[in-house]
């Protein structure tokens, strides 16, 4: 079995704190709903235990990036364009309901990037989209020293490749 440790999905959690009782190690037992990776042996009680299912196991060293034709990354780069003509749309629109719109087509087009595997944190992917936050001309407010933070601190698992 691959080495994993529990996270929790702060969003998820509802504080029901099951989770407390079933672990061995008491990493789950923290102030701030963060469970703690030194601790955590990897058993999975807590996630089994948790009425929300805010509780994930991921593992220790993720798996490398998955090539994809270019006729896949046309056809997401299609829809991301998308999505982020959808958000452009609804953000100028008044109300509620294109606040709703608007955010729902963020959250689809950063789902869409993430289950497709390129924006895998220890994706190679991942380090291109971000460099190239910081060459080209981005709005005010950009928050170039968190994204320069990320990279110092990002590690890939793979080389930088062109999928055939």
């Amino acid at each position: 079995m691959t080495k994993q440790y529990a996270v929790r999905n702060i969003r998820l959690c509802t504080k029901d704190c099951l989770c407390l009782y079933v672990c061995p190690t008491g990493a789950t037992d923290t102030e701030n709903s963060i469970i703690d990776v030194e601790k955590c042996i990897g058993c999975g009680m807590c996630r089994d235990a948790c009425p929300s299912g805010a509780i994930s196991m991921v593992p220790v060293e993720l798996p490398p990036q998955q090539g994809h034709t270019e006729a896949v990354t046309l056809a997401l780069q299609a829809i991301m364009h998308s999505k982020a003509e959808q958000e452009s749309i609804a953000s100028a629109l008044p109300g509620r309901l294109a606040a709703a719109v608007e955010k729902s087509n963020r959250i689809m087009a950063e789902d869409i990037i993430r289950e497709s595997g390129y924006m895998l944190p220890q994706s190679a992917n991942a380090r291109a989209f971000l460099e190239k936050l910081l060459v080209t001309q981005q709005g005010e407010g950009f928050p170039r020293a968190s994204v320069e933070e990320l990279l110092s601190i990002l590690k890939t698992n793979e080389k930088m490749e062109k999928a055939d």
